[in-house]
């Protein structure tokens, strides 16, 4: 028989070295890295005064040696910033989506984590970078220094009025952000098999920051119109924005072929983006295109508007392209305006009324004026473009719809008939209706509440004893005792053990002194 030549499968897959120390060093085998393709080893030292030192170190490569074989130990030594890379190459996210991922990441993750293992990661380790990122955004760990505004080394502090570093949390949706992109990079890594176990897993994620939207108030709205109206151009584009809810780089993106004036009908397909001086016109953030009915007066506002830029076109020797933009700043209205530009204009705008206001408060305005009105959150949400069929809206205005929701409960409640209960003073609740006889101790409820009613037993009557109600009904005295309890629920009568019930006045708590008294006194008669 031949014998068979030794292969890589019959080598030791592990080995414990001695180092110097004294301490051993378990080193075991584990594939070859994806990234590298050089051979990637397990190390874990084991202390030289631990008990049992060798059967220790044995546990420990049998241990090791397990995880490989289960596919729980990482392949990869690859550190943080060589996963980031990766991701961001596989990141499919629109150009302004991503910018805002490497800015988050190339300020925060890559300083503090980057250099770390991917393996090394772990809830310790992210909760510690959280609460890094909610103390000091500039990740100073408690030091001293001076923030200078120059980089140059010989520049004068004292002229350019540098400050020691006062320490600025980072804002909590920031911290979430970070989350994002870490939660994104370690979901490939898990993906890819570089790590068995996503740490995130283990970690305290970052609270979601709460809605608190701040539109406008109608007399703050009145007065941003009346100012944006005189400039024509820009007082049509803060109505439409106001009225439509739209955001600004869809607004900045409407053309005219898309504007429907003669079905009141406004089409939104694109936006447009800017970074820097940089524009481009791209999806709506959601993706989605969608068609907002206009009002009335908008519709006669939009009309003037075209009519006037046609005008100003033709004495410039010009006509408005067909396809056009409807807010431009080109005669021919072939170019859009700038998001950026609109921004700073609608805020330097607010500060000559005394407010400080952003643009995006227009499209929170459109939506808590629409939900005060009484339009469902589905179409509301159609009108915004939000996402979710309504849940984004519900949880960012879920003041407004509360509002609404109460209003709504107070005009139901007139148009509802009135409920056939009668509560007193001291609380107790008691029915207008009629009792119905279906049971035998109804049958003689019924018949004593009537005689109440009618006057037949009057305050300070006694009822006529069990005895009696059993021989003329023909029950039992327990059934007889339940009509009685029934009547003393209702507060018509008053009963106690061993006593016959006495009737009670309407509405009033019973005075068991003054009404034995009384019923001694009819008695006598």
């Amino acid at each position: 028989m031949t014998k068979r030549k030794a292969g890589p499968k019959d080598r030791e897959r592990g080995r414990i070295e001695v180092l110097p120390s004294g301490s051993l060093r378990v080193v075991v085998y584990a594939g070859v890295d994806p990234l590298t393709g050089l051979r990637n080893y397990r190390h874990e030292t084991i202390p030289k005064d631990t008990p049992d030192l060798w059967d220790e170190a044995e546990k420990t490569k049998t241990r090791i040696l397990n995880e490989i074989d289960e596919q729980r130990s990482p392949r990869t030594k690859a550190n943080v910033n060589t996963l980031i890379d990766r991701y961001l190459d596989n990141l499919d996210v629109k150009r302004n989506t991503r910018k805002g991922y490497e800015g988050y990441i190339n300020n925060h993750i890559r300083p503090l984590v980057g250099d770390l293992p991917v393996a090394k990661l772990d809830g310790e380790v992210i909760d510690s970078l959280y609460s890094t990122l909610r103390t000091c955004r500039a990740h100073c760990g408690g030091r001293k220094f001076v923030e200078h505004k120059s980089e140059e080394k010989n520049h004068d502090c004292k002229q350019l009025d540098c400050q020691p570093h006062e320490c600025k949390p980072l804002e909590k949706n920031s911290v979430r952000q970070v989350h994002f992109c870490l939660s994104g990079a370690l979901d490939c890594a898990l993906r890819w098999g570089w790590i068995k176990v996503n740490p995130l897993a283990q970690a305290k994620p970052p609270k979601p920051v709460k809605p608190n939207p701040n539109p406008p108030t109608p007399e703050q709205a009145a007065a941003i119109v009346n100012e944006a109206f005189k400039d024509l151009p820009w007082g049509m584009f803060v109505w439409l924005a106001m009225t439509t809810g739209a955001r600004r780089g869809e607004v900045c993106a409407l053309r005219l072929d898309l504007l429907d004036l003669n079905n009141a009908v406004l089409s939104i397909q694109t936006a447009i983006a800017q970074d820097g001086a940089e524009t481009w016109e791209q999806d709506t953030k959601t993706h989605q295109q969608r068609r907002i009915a206009l009002d009335p007066e908008t519709v006669g506002l939009l009309r003037a508007y075209i009519e006037q830029r046609k005008a100003e076109a033709e004495i410039g020797g010009a006509k408005l392209k067909k396809d056009g933009r409807v807010f431009s700043s080109s005669v021919d209205h072939s170019t859009w305006l700038k998001p950026d530009t609109v921004t700073q204009r609608y805020r330097r705008m607010c500060e000559r009324l005394g407010w400080k206001m952003n643009i995006h408060q227009l499209r929170h305005y459109s939506a808590t004026e629409l939900i005060a009105a009484g339009v469902d959150v589905r179409t509301v949400a159609g009108r915004l473009g939000h996402g979710g069929g309504g849940a984004t809206t519900l949880r960012v205005y879920s003041a407004w719809v509360s509002e609404a929701d109460q209003r709504a409960a107070g005009n139901i409640g007139t148009r509802m008939p009135k409920a056939p209960i009668k509560v007193s003073e001291s609380g107790a609740v008691t029915t207008t209706l009629e009792p119905t006889a279906d049971n035998p101790y109804q049958k003689i409820y019924a018949d004593l509440r009537g005689a109440i009613t009618c006057g037949a037993l009057r305050p300070g009557d006694l009822l006529p004893t069990v005895v009696e109600l059993k021989g003329r009904y023909g029950l039992s005295a327990g059934t007889v005792n339940r009509a009685i309890a029934e009547l003393k629920a209702e507060g018509l009568v008053h009963a106690s053990r061993g006593k016959r019930a006495v009737v009670l006045a309407p509405g009033e708590e019973p005075d068991i002194a003054e009404v034995v008294s009384l019923s001694r006194k009819r008695a006598a008669k």
